[in-house]
């Protein structure tokens, strides 16, 4: 049966757990030994917690036989992107600059799934400090894309989506500062959920951009999310019975979110919207020119806030740095402050401005990305690539940062093609009703 486990969603194995088909040590053991053994492990997994694994699922198996589960995913192994702090465990968000850095204390969100009966199995490579979209890490490892080997998987949390898209974890949890969560998401075939701005704790979590920085889930279904969801924060999951697209309002962003678009993410787009009109949702077009505007203000707002957080470590050892990403973070060296603060002065009429206007609408829906994932050996040797694909593949995702909104992938169907939904900040529960019958329909 352990096997059958690998592929089942989160929330379907914490049923089986609570009927006594599945032992939470049994479970934990079949992850972590199909994770060791896998050939692409050593690209996906930076270290495992197997020891703490062993124990917590230890801990699951019995509060389950004594009828005393601490929520549905007690006893779910799950693994964590490598800029959680794990107390007694390296974490290094992908970086030589922080090599052996050993917290002592658990990051709160990690405390508060593990008080939920989560099972932490392991830590999973990066984009080196979160800051690519690609996944592309020469530094530590580079983990695959799932639908094709040979290309990255999306970063910043890129082993984190490969972990659940190889079978790897039942879950990860995942940062989203630019879109870390949806591009992994996206290009893997998962759903991915972007938290609104402060929502769920960053304490004890490795920044790249205090003020966008955000933590959520990549897993395999909106239940999954949802129930990730409240196990972070310590709090009720969202109910999602009786979710239907019946009445609801859906806008399509036109706005910056197909320009330069490839032909299969267009298509899974297209294919996904004709389904969820089909399933009684109405579907408007709108143009919204602020989001042109603000994302010409992503550059120096992530950039410049992203240099003046890693300043002192990455001009103390730079040639320890990924060149790319290197002069990705320097390119906020120069910003005066009266710019930056007035660039954010701007976002906040922006905002404004975007959320009146989207305010009639359940969610405003448009392409995760633009763009396939990118060839990995093409982005070592061509700069040019590297730089128009990791811009091209954030673009779409960057709005829900920029505006402080929340945000769901759901796959399309089309392989490493997603379709977002993004809704106003702090209404993640109304937006994953929405996403739970948008995923009836497609699929």
């Amino acid at each position: 049966m352990s096997d059958a486990w690998l592929t089942m969603t989160a929330s379907d194995l914490g049923r089986a757990i609570g009927k006594g088909d599945i032992d939470p040590v049994d479970l934990t053991r079949a992850y972590l030994d199909a994770a060791k053994a896998h050939a692409f492990s050593p690209r996906i997994y930076a270290r495992f917690t197997e020891t703490r694994a062993i124990a917590e699922a230890e801990a699951a198996s019995k509060r389950a036989k004594l009828g005393l589960r601490r929520s549905l995913l007690d006893g779910i192994p799950i693994s964590w992107k490598d800029l959680f702090d794990t107390a007694g465990t390296a974490t290094e968000a992908g970086s030589a600059l922080l090599k052996d850095r050993i917290p002592t204390e658990d990051a709160e969100v990690l405390k508060n799934a593990t008080a939920a009966g989560l099972v932490c199995i392991g830590k999973t490579h990066m984009s080196e400090l979160a800051f690519s979209g690609l996944g592309l890490n020469p530094i530590t490892a580079t983990p695959p894309c799932v639908n094709d080997h040979d290309a990255v998987p999306g970063g910043s949390s890129s082993g984190s989506g490969a972990s659940v898209a190889f079978n790897l974890a039942a879950g990860t949890i995942g940062s989203d500062t630019g879109g870390s969560v949806r591009i992994p998401s996206a290009w893997n075939d998962l759903v991915g959920l972007k938290t609104t701005i402060g929502r769920v704790s960053v304490k004890g979590s490795v920044s790249l951009c205090a003020r966008f920085d955000t933590v959520g889930p990549l897993c395999r279904s909106v239940e999954d999310a949802a129930q990730l969801l409240a196990a972070l924060e310590g709090g009720k999951p969202a109910d999602l019975k009786g979710a239907s697209l019946e009445g609801v309002t859906l806008a399509v962003l036109k706005t910056a979110a197909f320009d330069d678009i490839r032909p299969e993410p267009k298509a899974g787009f297209e294919a996904a919207k004709n389904k969820l009109q089909a399933a009684g949702a109405t579907i408007t077009e709108i143009e919204i020119p602020q989001v042109n505007e603000a994302l010409a203000l992503s550059g120096i707002l992530f950039a410049t806030e992203a240099y003046a957080t890693w300043q002192t470590e990455i001009e103390a050892n730079p040639d320890a740095m990924f060149p790319e990403i290197l002069n990705r973070f320097r390119s906020g060296k120069d910003t005066l402050a009266k710019d930056f603060l007035a660039a954010w002065d701007k976002l906040n009429a922006l905002t404004a401005t975007y959320l009146e206007q989207t305010a009639p609408f359940g969610a405003v829906i448009l392409p995760t990305s633009p763009i396939l994932p990118p060839n990995l050996e093409r982005l070592m040797t061509d700069s040019d690539y590297y730089v128009t694909e990791n811009l091209l593949a954030l673009r779409n995702t960057r709005i829900g940062n920029l505006f402080g909104l929340a945000g769901l992938t759901l796959p399309t169907g089309v392989p490493s093609t997603g379709i977002m939904f993004l809704s106003a900040p702090y209404s993640e529960e109304r937006l994953l009703r929405i996403g739970a019958a948008a995923e009836a329909a497609l699929t």
